[in-house]
């Protein structure tokens, strides 16, 4: 990805404090299995996602944290479940990146699953 895509974050939504942020994707590539993709905002996050047979998974592996996601679109799921491993502001972050790639991602041409025959 050459260019940078930048996105906006919101924590507190429908509460009296409400936070606000922006982030930016820095970076991302896609290896046909998974993608990898670098977030530029409070801190910096190298986010390794990808599609499983059970849905989608992020990892952060600098952080020794993942856990597994809705579609990218579901940036609500996707956050309560980011916020566990990850912290709030953190939480929020990946998961508003993945729905800012989510076209991008969706967009690629789909793998065809192989049978493994033993």
């Amino acid at each position: 990805m050459k260019s940078v895509i930048k996105f906006k974050c919101i924590a507190g939504l429908g509460t009296d404090f409400q936070e606000t942020w922006d982030g930016r994707i820095t970076y991302f590539k896609n290896y046909g299995s998974h993608y990898e993709m670098r977030i530029e905002s409070r801190s910096g996050i190298l986010v390794l996602f990808g599609k499983t047979i059970m849905g989608y998974f992020a990892c952060v592996p600098d952080w020794d944290a993942g856990c597994h996601l809705a579609n990218l679109k579901d940036a609500h799921w996707n956050s309560e479940h980011l916020i566990r491993v990850l912290g709030e502001i953190d939480g929020i972050t990946v998961a508003r990146a993945l729905y800012a790639i989510a076209d991008k991602v969706n967009s690629k041409p789909k793998c065809r699953s192989r049978k493994l025959i033993i």
